[in-house]
């Protein structure tokens, strides 16, 4: 039986991927934007400052939250989102550390 291919990498790198597929749609970093702008969580303004579906945007956040880069708290009927600060601080420690040991020309 084949190993998954996951487990041949470090676990660091594992994760970053993750989190790189989960930026790879532009909707999501624009979530990211609009909740970054906010000091406090949001909660259905964000589907107002999306081109997107309400359904759509809620996949897009489901991603982001199960990454850990948002965070969402139930509010009576609602949810409402903002950044994991702790989590956004380490992807972009992690990705800098990527992109510092990558030699260039």
């Amino acid at each position: 039986m084949k190993e998954k291919t996951e487990t041949h990498y470090p676990d660091e790198l594992v994760h970053l991927a993750d989190l790189a597929k989960a930026l790879s749609h532009p909707g999501r970093l624009r979530i990211l934007q609009i909740l970054s702008e906010c000091d406090t969580c949001i909660c259905g303004d964000i589907v107002d400052k999306m081109p997107l579906a309400q359904a759509t945007v809620s996949q897009h956040l489901r991603e982001l939250k199960r990454v850990g880069l948002i965070r969402g708290e139930i509010e009576g009927p609602r949810t409402c989102y903002c950044l994991d600060q702790e989590r956004i601080s380490r992807a972009r420690t992690g990705f800098g550390k990527l992109f510092q040991g990558i030699n260039c020309c």
